[in-house]
């Protein structure tokens, strides 16, 4: 079995609610052995409550697979990154460290990397990923192009990401806005972006401080 050619995967962080759906159904999974593979992340977590969903990218060359010395890292021929397999991980944390998108865990309980797999068991069979399938607003979709043209018209996907130099494509793609009309992702430039929401400044230290004077 494998995933259906027309079936892709759509993350549209702009309309992600905070609901914790994505992490509980993922820990539900029987092959998670209870840990969630979703990361939900806050975008500015000094200002705003806004977060965002991270799963693995599936990259067309992972980076993750490519840096195990174990060879315990596959990529199936429809694209899928496996998590590793236990029978050969040796907890090194190569993966963890390599990988762009932040996204492999080590969990020390087990000595094994553990990570998003798109729910291969029910892809595989033509289902949903337990997250997308639970997702109240569609922040994460599992579907066809053509429904995600339908559904986001303002909206294009786009699995194309820039890191610095190197370029890397991905199975899953997230949703931008059609205005921008960019022909990747520039990750990287989000780290020279001023935060979101007003600006907090404590003048704890005076200069009556450094001197001793009193003001």
């Amino acid at each position: 079995m494998s995933v259906p050619e027309n079936m892709e995967f759509f993350i549209d962080p702009a309309r992600c609610i905070g609901c914790q759906a994505c992490v509980q159904a993922c820990s539900e999974c029987d092959t998670h052995k209870g840990h969630s593979m979703i990361h939900l992340e806050y975008v500015d977590r000094a200002h705003s409550v806004q977060t965002a969903p991270v799963v693995c990218m599936h990259c067309d060359s992972p980076t993750c697979a490519e840096v195990c010395p174990a060879d315990a890292i596959k990529r199936t021929e429809d694209g899928v990154v496996q998590t590793a397999r236990k029978p050969r991980c040796i907890a090194c944390n190569n993966c963890v460290l390599a990988c762009p998108f932040g996204v492999p865990k080590m969990k020390t309980d087990f000595k094994l990397m553990m990570k998003c797999d798109m729910c291969y068991d029910r892809t595989s069979a033509g289902k949903k990923p337990m997250c997308a399938t639970v997702c109240p607003s569609q922040a994460l979709f599992f579907g066809t192009r053509e429904q995600i043209e339908r559904l986001r018209p303002r909206s294009t996907p786009n699995n194309r990401f820039w890191f610095g130099a190197q370029t890397i494509t991905t199975k899953v793609n997230m949703m931008v806005p059609k205005t921008a009309q960019a022909q990747y992702i520039d990750v990287t430039a989000a780290m020279s972006e001023r935060a979101i929401g007003k600006e907090i400044t404590l003048n704890i230290l005076t200069d009556a401080m450094y001197t001793g004077e009193e003001e």
